[in-house]
């Protein structure tokens, strides 16, 4: 019943999450792991049937099996993740992970992309084909309003405030928000919409559609995976990057900027400010310029 779902979920951490095969591989055998539990236990449930309590037990048994905290944190992140992807994909309605709890680690910074990095990706694209115009519009409103490549893909023309330089965004849960838009990025789409997308085929359903695709309905997440791979290959990147490493650039690049966290973090549609605080990752020397540029006893001599 689970062989399924973990195909799914595997092709997610390939194409999604972009990760190493090693990662893919460490994180898949986190859910097996779990499986076999179930087995052992001759509990017959799918994912949407896990509750805490199961999860709660699970935890018991690797305990009893001898396994570290560390470990133990370990193979829950990976079921957390397992559980995220089946929330994105509709498998289930709530995340029974959501209340566990877990030995605290230090978060995982995020990669992220210099300004000329992503300057150069741009730059790589070919605007004399149609799809390539509408590729340029997808990168300027990656990088300029930080969106979730699922809120790229969802974007609707009646949500676009083009004169005055908003955007409608639907985010997690449903949830709206208006984000502010660069004046490169109201530009392309701005040529996108009046010269490119009246060449796209719109099928019935589409038509309030930002981002199509050739065939006339809504490009794909995967899709826009694959853009930016073949664009960061081509712009001599060699960094694994993927539409959310243009959210991760976008909210660090207005942190290290100076940019209020509560601004950031309704821009970004966070629920929390501490999920938005993972952003203040700044490195030691550009803590060490900005103390010593702003700050009055840096500037003091001895």
């Amino acid at each position: 019943m689970w062989n399924a779902y973990k195909k799914g979920y595997k092709i997610f951490l390939q194409l999604e999450k972009s990760l190493s095969d090693n990662s893919v591989s460490a994180y898949t055998t986190d859910v097996e792991k779990f499986i076999q539990f179930l087995e052992i236990m001759a509990t017959n449930i799918s994912p949407a049937e896990v509750k805490m309590a199961h999860l709660s037990e699970f935890i018991k048994w690797l305990a009893e099996l001898g396994m570290t905290a560390s470990s133990q944190s370990r193979i829950i992140s990976g079921l957390r993740s397992f559980f995220d992807y089946c929330i994105q994909e509709k498998i289930i309605s709530e995340d029974p992970t959501a209340l566990l709890e877990t030995p605290r680690l230090r978060k995982k910074l995020p990669d992220i992309l210099s300004f000329s990095e992503i300057e150069r990706i741009s730059n790589a694209i070919d605007v004399s084909t149609i799809e390539g115009a509408r590729n340029k519009a997808m990168i300027e409103i990656l990088y300029s309003c930080g969106l979730r490549v699922s809120e790229l893909v969802n974007l609707q023309i009646t949500g676009l405030y083009l004169e005055i330089g908003f955007i409608k965004v639907r985010g997690k849960g449903d949830k709206e928000r208006l984000v502010p838009m660069g004046n490169i990025a109201v530009k392309q789409v701005n040529n996108y919409l009046q010269n490119i997308r009246v060449h796209f085929p719109v099928i019935g359903g589409y038509e309030d559609i930002l981002f199509l695709n050739r065939r006339g309905k809504s490009i794909s997440r995967v899709m826009v995976f694959l853009i930016i791979k073949s664009l960061a290959e081509k712009a001599g990147i060699t960094k694994n990057i993927s539409p959310h490493t243009f959210r991760h650039s976008f909210a660090t690049h207005l942190v290290e900027g100076g940019a209020d966290l509560r601004a950031v973090q309704e821009m970004l549609g966070h629920e929390s400010i501490t999920t938005t605080e993972i952003y203040t990752h700044l490195d030691r020397e550009f803590l060490r310029d900005t103390l010593q540029t702003y700050h009055p006893a840096f500037k003091q001599s001895i």
